[in-house]
């Protein structure tokens, strides 16, 4: 397994403009999202490349990519003794391509001449905004079994959920024999493929692709370059061509897997891992989630009756109640607060007594969430200013808005980076 992981190098797509996100994509890019209170959502498929022995790793960039490179850049060393990196390809203008990267294909076809110097045999693209746990060593080893030129990793789902991915129709050997992009319920009846028992009996009987994909290496050049020199998109134009000249295998994956798509799916995922056994495991010693290594003090709480809640080091509670929240790092509650469903990302620092006193005086709130506050349903994001007595109660009464302050996304409150909420706000 060791000399094969060698054989790989894995390419991360940064992704576009994170709009479906917005506004926490409003200053940085999607993959340098921060999620579960201490990592970032790049960290998921650098982590799972890493714990599946591949260490060889570019992420392409272009759209809000400071905050992912410096997080990159601080977080992933590897020993001088190894062969091991994770290394930023961020968009360039060259004398034959003065363009940005145009899509999923088109990003990886202009990394190529870079990537290209290394020596593999075959390369793993993955996204940079799905939270799940995969060994891509498995996925690799069933791909060399079945002989395949590319294979894609799928996932079965229901009818209803069939409707919002590119579905893949497979032959009796799993290879794959037709692709629809976001099929309409009513043909979906054509699409249905083999899975196992256990999602037989839930139902899941399309195969979704999940945007990971293995391609063996002279495979990848001819589509890119010879074949299909201006697709620029992998799931819309590249795999539905390379269905019909090439031996292309589907991987099965039935475990936890959620794509961060937009405000509702992040916010979700996040409370999720709350859960008395959460489907995504951050507390498994052979599935580490990596991140930047931080020298924080523990958590410090003080008279806070807590549910069902995640806190990460370095933050100071003497909130009244949390009840199935995750908290970020060197996050800041006042006394007499209750916070309810909802996602506080922490910040970036402290501040000092005498800053704190300093602003105090100038009407401005201390960092962080003040005293004798209600929030529920909401997503605080960075570096916020929450005064005392300021009330947030998100859900499906309040329609979707933009605020200079705030967004509201589908009943959730958006906080947005660096706001400040003066005291008695209400939202």
């Amino acid at each position: 397994m060791a000399s094969l992981s060698k054989k790989i190098v894995a390419v991360i797509l940064g992704g576009g403009a994170g709009s479906r996100l917005y506004p926490l994509t409003a200053s940085r890019s999607k993959p340098a999202v921060p999620v579960a209170g201490k990592y970032r959502l790049v960290d998921i498929p650098i982590s799972n490349c890493m714990n599946s022995g591949i260490n060889r790793m570019f992420v392409l960039t272009q759209f809000n990519s400071a905050s992912l490179n410096k997080h990159i850049k601080n977080t992933y060393h590897f020993s001088a003794f190894s062969t091991g990196f994770v290394d930023i390809l961020a968009a360039e203008q060259t004398p034959d391509n003065p363009g940005w990267f145009q899509g999923t294909a088109d990003a990886v076809r202009q990394s190529l001449r870079h990537i290209s110097n290394l020596d593999f045999e075959y390369i793993l693209i993955l996204s940079g905004d799905q939270l799940y746990q995969m060994d891509f060593l498995e996925m690799i080893t069933d791909h060399l079994q079945r002989g395949a030129d590319i294979s894609i990793a799928t996932i079965p789902v229901h009818a209803n959920d069939a409707t919002e991915f590119g579905i893949l129709k497979t032959d009796e050997a799993s290879m794959i024999s037709s692709f629809v992009e976001k099929p309409k319920k009513d043909v979906l009846g054509d699409w249905i493929s083999a899975t196992s028992g256990a999602m037989q009996q839930q139902g899941r009987v399309y195969l979704a692709s999940m945007g990971i994909y293995i391609f063996n290496k002279s495979v990848l050049n001819s589509l890119l370059k010879d074949h299909h020199p201006n697709a620029t998109d992998f799931g819309k134009e590249i795999i539905p061509n390379a269905i019909e000249n090439y031996k292309v295998a589907s991987y099965q994956y039935e475990g936890y897997w959620t794509d961060i798509g937009n405000i509702a799916s992040f916010y979700e995922a996040n409370l999720a891992l709350t859960a008395e056994i959460p489907e995504f495991n951050l507390f498994d010693n052979s599935n580490v989630v990596y991140t930047r290594p931080r020298m924080l003090p523990p958590a410090k709480i003080s008279g806070t009756t807590l549910e069902k809640t995640l806190i990460a080091e370095g933050s100071i509670i003497n909130a009244s109640r949390l009840d199935h929240c995750v908290v970020g790092i060197r996050a800041r509650i006042g006394y007499g607060t209750t916070v309810v469903s909802s996602y506080i990302m922490g910040n970036d620092f402290y501040e000092t007594l005498e800053v704190m006193q300093e602003n105090v005086g100038k009407g401005i709130p201390k960092i962080g969430i003040g005293e004798r506050c209600y929030i529920k349903d909401a997503i605080i994001d960075k570096n916020c200013r929450i005064g005392d007595d300021v009330r947030i109660n998100g859900g499906k009464h309040l329609e979707n808005t933009d605020h200079p302050l705030y967004s509201v996304k589908d009943g959730i409150v958006v906080v947005k980076k660096g706001a400040i909420l003066p005291n008695g706000f209400v939202i």
